[in-house]
């Protein structure tokens, strides 16, 4: 896979949550950039994710076909498939770095696709895990 991005599912989400307008548009112009030159890549598990927050989690949930519709969107991008190696990578990398399970995945998944950069709002901005940065596309970077 040859996209620098990784997006976690809380970026996703964002896209659609009307009740923080400006990490929407951060989302929406984030996704509208990146994507239209195929610099973004995710996980089924981010697929999954966001499909059930879009749609239980919101203070206004989207309705279920409008989400399903952008989930076949973003699977036009690469697409990491969650199998039970990124699964027992995932908590090898729980156990000894004190990640959730979930954002062991999610790290993994990342690695796995050869990102240099996993956008989450969830984790450490700043973080490096190998060669791979965390950074929180919602914290000002005073450009």
């Amino acid at each position: 896979m040859s996209a620098e991005y990784f997006v976690d599912t809380n970026v996703l989400v964002h896209v659609f949550d009307t009740s923080e307008p400006e990490k929407q548009k951060t989302a929406q112009e984030l996704l509208a950039r990146q994507g239209a030159v195929g610099n973004l890549c995710l996980s089924t598990q981010v697929l999954q994710e966001f499909f059930v927050a879009a749609t239980r989690k919101l203070r206004q949930p989207v309705p279920a076909s409008v989400a399903e519709e952008f989930v076949r969107q973003l699977a036009e991008y690469p697409v990491v498939t969650v199998g039970a190696d990124l699964v027992l990578q995932a908590i090898r990398r729980h156990r000894e770095e004190m990640l959730s399970f979930r954002d062991g995945l999610i790290v993994e998944a990342a690695i796995q696709s050869g990102c240099l950069v996993l956008l989450s709002e969830d984790m450490k901005d700043g973080r490096r895990v190998g060669a791979m940065r965390i950074e929180n596309p919602f914290v000002s970077r005073g450009q």
